[in-house]
C-alpha cells in the first residue's frame, strides 16, 4: 500500500471511531476475563529418544490480546539480551550492532539481528499466593502495581499466581488498568482451599509453555515468591534436580524448567520475600557466576536450599534476584527491573546447522569501548528434535 493511500485509510478509520474519550469509558469498563486454572488436564510426558518434557494440555491459553510477533519460520533464532552499564553503573544506550561480538562455545556468530531497546517486551508477572507468603502478601501487590507502571506502555504484561494450582488471571495486555485490577485480585485467601503445597518451578514451566511458545522478541517473567517449593521433592543432594531411575519419568524437575526459559530466551527476575543471606552480595554472586549453588556446600554459608535454588535459576537463564525485606528494596527492585528491561540490545544469530541438543555456551564482547560492563546469559539450551 502507497503511504498516502495508507495516511487516507488512518484518517478515514479515525472519522468512523468513537471519540477518544469515549474509548477510555468502555475500556474502563472492561471486565476482567475468569481465572483460567492453567494446569487443569495438563499431561507431562517424557520422550525416551530426547529426553526432552512434553507439555499436553487440555486447557486453551486465550491469547487473543497479544499483539506481538509470533516466530513462525525461523525457530532456531538464537535471542541474546544483554545490557551494558558505564563504571558508575549507568546504562549504556548509544552502542549500535559493530560494536558487539557474540560467541558461542568460543566460536564468533553472524549476528543477524539486532534491536537497541526499540522492541516491546512480553513479560510475565508470576506471583505466589501460597499460605506460606500471607504476611508479605500487600507488599508483594504493591511491588507488582509500582512494576506495572513503570514499564514502556508498548510492553505487554500477562498475570499469574499460583498455590498449589496455577491460574492465569489476564493473558498478555498493555491495558494499565486491567493490569493493576489483576494484580490487586490476587488473594491468598483465595486460595486456603488450594492445599496440596506451592508448585513454584511447574508455574513456571506452564507460563512458559503455554504464555511464551513462538514468541520473538524481549522475553522476561517476574516472579515474586519466598521460594519454598513443596512440589518437586528439590534438594541440595541432588533430588528432583534432574531425571533419573529413582525419578518418576514423566514428573518435571527442576532442569527442565531450566531448560524450557533458556530455549525460549526468558530471563527470570525473582523478587524474595526472604531476606537476603549475608553472604549472598551481588558481588560474591558475581564471583560465582561458573559455580553451580546447588550443593549442600551453600549451608554452611548461611544459604537456605530454597534460596540457593532461586540463585541457580537466575544464575542458569539469566537475569537478577533480589529481596524484598531489604532496606528500600521494594523501590529498588522495581526500579532496577525497569531500568534492565528499557535499556536492553537484543543480538540474534542463527546456529550452525548440526549443532548438538544440549547447553551452549555464550559470550558477549564488546568492540572499540573500553571500561564497560557486559550482563547477558551465558549459555542457551537446544533442544533435541523430535
Amino acid at each position: 500500500m502507497k503511504r498516502g493511500l495508507a495516511a487516507f485509510c488512518i484518517i478515514a478509520f479515525s472519522a468512523l471511531s468513537p471519540p477518544l474519550h469515549a474509548k477510555s469509558r468502555a475500556q474502563s469498563k472492561r471486565k476482567l476475563p475468569k481465572p483460567v486454572q492453567m494446569d487443569r488436564g495438563v499431561q507431562f510426558a517424557r520422550d525416551p529418544k530426547t529426553g526432552n518434557l512434553n507439555l499436553k494440555s487440555a486447557v486453551e491459553v486465550d491469547r487473543s490480546a497479544s499483539h506481538a510477533p509470533l516466530l513462525r519460520v525461523h525457530v532456531n533464532l538464537v535471542e541474546v539480551e544483554c545490557n551494558i552499564f558505564a563504571a558508575d553503573g549507568s546504562a549504556v544506550r548509544d552502542l549500535s550492532q559493530n560494536n558487539f561480538r557474540v560467541f558461542e562455545d568460543g566460536v564468533p556468530q553472524t549476528i543477524s539481528h539486532f534491536d537497541a531497546f526499540a522492541e516491546s517486551a512480553a513479560i510475565a508477572l508470576v506471583m505466589d499466593a501460597s499460605p506460606s507468603v500471607l504476611p508479605d502478601s500487600a507488599s508483594m501487590k504493591s511491588a507488582a502495581e509500582q512494576l506495572i507502571r513503570g514499564l514502556s506502555s508498548a510492553d505487554e504484561v500477562a498475570v499469574a499466581d499460583f498455590s498449589e494450582h496455577t491460574f492465569l488471571l489476564l493473558p498478555f495486555s498493555r491495558d494499565r488498568q486491567l493490569l493493576t485490577r489483576a494484580v490487586s485480585g490476587v488473594n491468598v485467601r483465595n486460595l486456603f482451599s488450594d492445599t496440596g503445597g506451592s508448585n513454584i518451578y511447574r508455574s513456571l514451566y506452564l507460563v512458559a509453555e503455554e504464555l511464551f511458545t513462538g514468541r520473538t522478541g524481549r522475553k522476561a517473567i517476574i516472579l515474586l515468591t519466598d521460594g519454598q517449593d513443596s512440589g518437586m521433592g528439590l534438594t541440595l543432594d541432588g533430588s528432583g534436580v534432574r531425571p533419573g531411575t529413582a525419578h518418576p519419568q514423566n514428573r518435571a524437575t527442576f532442569e527442565d524448567i531450566v531448560r524450557a526459559l533458556s530455549e525460549r530466551g526468558i530471563e527470570i527476575y525473582v523478587i524474595s520475600t526472604q531476606n537476603r543471606p549475608r553472604i549472598m552480595t551481588p558481588h560474591w554472586l558475581a564471583l560465582h557466576r561458573s559455580d553451580s549453588l546447588i550443593t549442600p556446600a551453600v549451608l554452611p554459608l548461611g544459604i537456605p536450599a530454597y534460596t540457593a535454588f532461586l540463585a541457580e535459576l537466575v544464575r542458569r537463564v539469566g537475569g537478577q534476584l533480589y529481596f524484598l525485606n531489604e532496606s528500600g528494596s521494594v523501590a529498588a527492585a522495581y526500579h532496577s527491573i525497569v531500568q534492565r528491561l528499557s535499556a536492553q540490545y537484543t543480538l540474534g544469530y542463527y546456529p550452525r546447522a548440526g549443532d548438538t541438543p544440549g547447553w551452549h555456551s555464550l559470550r558477549v564482547e564488546l568492540l572499540g569501548r573500553d571500561g564497560l560492563r557486559v550482563v547477558s546469559r551465558s549459555s542457551y539450551y537446544q533442544a533435541a528434535e523430535k
